[in-house]
């Protein structure tokens, strides 16, 4: 039906309510759009009121385009040869109508979807990982990238808008996917992106106060009501039960629960956890209780691991996934730029990771020192033209739990690099934190493996899974692992000429 195929409207307003204001609905339209500059002859157009434009404003122009009929969800002048359904949101009918005009892609395939403040990319990841290497052909939706067959996407959003949805979930069916893991934001929630798409399994990890503010959630019992709304069209709902917020979020729930975890209370329990540490290598062994029962051992540290490895073990128990399965899938388990291990030397530990705000720094670089690390070195900068607190708090935190900082650029945007340093050292100098600052990240990274000692773990924060470095409005491309590789071979050489 999609792709500019000619559709009746009543057949995409066919799950909705909504009024004929003028014309009629027995109409045949072209395309659906919610951007005016994409209208052509015959487009149905929904009218959203966003943050920063309202649709109802290009009402004139779209008509002047040709469009036949516009959505709306409040009165407005629309000329007489334009059709005008009247709804009570636009963006929950364009969600509606999407699923129609694609001919409900969802239905055709089982999808995960995974609401939570941490963990919802690494999940994903895991999950499409093991159905994966079970023969499941699955479609992923996430943070980093939308992943359709062979084709990769890179995602501008956490969870797009609904079309985009609708389209990528269209895509995968054709590409012969049987199911779909995508992270569900609360932003995606809130604004109607994942309406009417029927998940097999809602997944909960866990809950902390981020994304409050202007354009996001007004306060925090929003924002848990947001989360809430995925456990309303979920057949199963997967929480993680030791989060204290778990309840409030499951509250009107109507779908079947399960709960994983650490508590005793928990369906499927992690038990005995173990850290394990060698040169090159952090990770973590636990016993799996409850629903079922193994030992499991996965690449990436901390406790936070066992709870992601959780999740996905409690969804894979649902799609049958043999046991010795799960545990080969999750030793390999990898997520580019989330505690992602590069091996550069059989002494100490390098990786890299997303870290990019206070709350992520601490959270990782804590998990680190349960390791006992003879030195914990963090390398960082900060991105330009954002919060200049976050260039405070990240500093203090790395300060307070680093054994030495290396301060670098990141994304500087419009701003000096060495402005940005220098607000990140005022955070460093409320602490006793040993810091180096080298403003050109390879040579900051050099300086790091240069230096590392044995038994050191050495994090490359901040940039993660992104290849480019912003500046001036110019995206360079810049890709940790490149620069690794060339620092390496630089060493290499200068050794080689000393001898």
């Amino acid at each position: 039906m999609a792709g500019g195929i000619i559709v009746r409207l009543d057949k995409l307003l066919e799950r909705l309510e909504y009024e004929v204001v003028q014309g009629s609905d027995g109409i045949e339209v072209t395309t659906l759009v919610n951007d005016s500059r994409k209208v052509e002859d015959g487009s149905v157009f929904v009218c959203i009121s966003g943050a920063v434009s309202d649709g109802h404003k290009f009402i004139p122009d779209v008509a002047e385009k040709g469009a036949s009929a516009v959505v709306v969800e409040r009165e407005a002048e629309v000329p007489e040869n334009v059709t005008v359904i009247r709804v009570k949101d636009t963006r929950y009918a364009l969600a509606l109508m999407s699923a129609a005009y694609f001919d409900y892609p969802a239905e055709k395939m089982k999808v995960i979807g995974i609401t939570g403040t941490k963990g919802k990319t690494t999940t994903t990841y895991m999950i499409k990982s093991i159905l994966d290497s079970v023969g499941y052909k699955v479609g992923l939706i996430g943070t980093i990238e939308a992943i359709i067959g062979d084709k990769k996407i890179p995602a501008a959003n956490t969870t797009p808008e609904s079309y985009t949805i609708q389209q990528y979930f269209s895509q995968m069916v054709e590409e012969g996917c049987d199911c779909v893991v995508m992270e569900v934001s609360s932003q995606g929630l809130m604004l109607h992106r994942t309406a009417g798409i029927p998940f097999e399994i809602g997944i909960f990890t866990n809950l902390g106060k981020d994304h409050i503010g202007p354009n996001e959630h007004k306060d925090f019992d929003d924002y848990k009501r947001c989360k809430g709304l995925l456990f309303k069209q979920c057949k199963l709902g997967i929480a993680n039960v030791d989060d204290k917020y778990f309840h409030d979020v499951f509250q009107g729930a109507t779908c079947r629960v399960e709960t994983f975890g650490f508590s005793k209370e928990a369906d499927l329990r992690a038990e005995n956890v173990q850290l394990v540490s060698k040169p090159g290598y952090l990770g973590v062994a636990y016993h799996v209780a409850g629903l079922m029962d193994f030992d499991v051992e996965i690449d990436i540290p901390g406790t936070f691991s066992v709870y992601n490895s959780l999740t996905a073990i409690s969804v894979c128990r649902h799609f049958n996934v043999p046991v010795e399965k799960i545990k080969d899938a999750l030793k390999k388990a990898k997520v580019k730029g989330r505690i992602e291990m590069i091996k550069v030397s059989d002494e100490f530990t390098l990786m890299i990771d997303y870290a990019h705000n206070a709350m992520s720094l601490e959270s990782l670089l804590t998990t680190l020192k349960e390791y006992n690390p003879k030195r914990l070195v963090c390398l960082f900068g900060c991105g330009g033209n954002r919060s200049k607190d976050r260039r405070y708090e990240m500093g203090e935190v790395s300060g307070r739990l680093a054994d030495l900082t290396i301060i670098t650029s990141d994304n500087p945007r419009f701003e000096e690099p060495q402005a940005i340093i220098d607000d990140i050292k005022i955070g460093i100098g409320k602490t006793s934190g040993k810091y180096v600052e080298i403003c050109d990240r390879k040579e900051a990274i050099k300086y790091a493996i240069k230096h590392g000692q044995p038994g050191d773990v050495i994090v490359l924060a901040g940039k993660g899974h992104e290849d480019y470095q912003e500046i001036k409005g110019v995206k360079y491309p810049m890709d940790e692992r490149v620069l690794i590789a060339e620092v390496l071979e630089e060493l290499k050489q200068e050794k080689d000429q000393e001898n």
